[in-house]
């Protein structure tokens, strides 16, 4: 295969075209969750993910696992869960049987937010999709996006 190869164009072309939806959809919810109520969508993501944990067995997720989860490293999700902690919406406290850990609960004052800004984030996303859907390039994405389905 060379570089001008047409299966290697058109992977190129399906990545940016993935690419260039993904950066319009979090533009969108940026600004909108940045305006309504002043969080990231890296923030607002952090928080959901937190706010998921649960007591039991394995329920408490350890800063790695945040990371992957919100798509950050672990060093830019321990500045993100600082920021939130001095905000009062996370605490942070060791781990009851591993004083090396290090559990993050989302406070009364995240949840809160978070609730608040959740339908902000659901409208921002349908409308950026609904957006993108109207240009003929993101329209098959848009649908593979919306035929997905969270792991159970």
């Amino acid at each position: 295969m060379t570089a001008t190869d047409p299966a290697l164009t058109a992977l190129a072309q399906g990545w940016c075209a993935l690419s260039l939806l993904h950066g319009r959809i979090e533009a969108h919810i940026e600004r909108a969750l940045q305006t309504g109520h002043d969080l990231s969508v890296r923030e607002y993501s952090l928080l959901d993910v937190l706010s998921r944990q649960h007591d039991g067995e394995g329920g408490h997720l350890q800063m790695k696992q945040v990371a992957d989860a919100v798509v950050l490293s672990q060093s830019a999700t321990t500045r993100l869960v600082t920021r939130l902690e001095d905000r009062g919406l996370l605490s942070r406290y060791l781990c009851p049987t591993d004083r090396r850990g290090i559990y993050t609960d989302v406070t009364e004052a995240g949840l809160t937010l978070l609730e608040e800004a959740r339908p902000t984030n659901d409208t921002a996303l349908r409308q950026a999709l609904d957006q993108a859907a109207q240009n003929p390039e993101l329209a098959p994405l848009v649908r593979a996006v919306e035929t997905l389905r969270a792991p159970v």
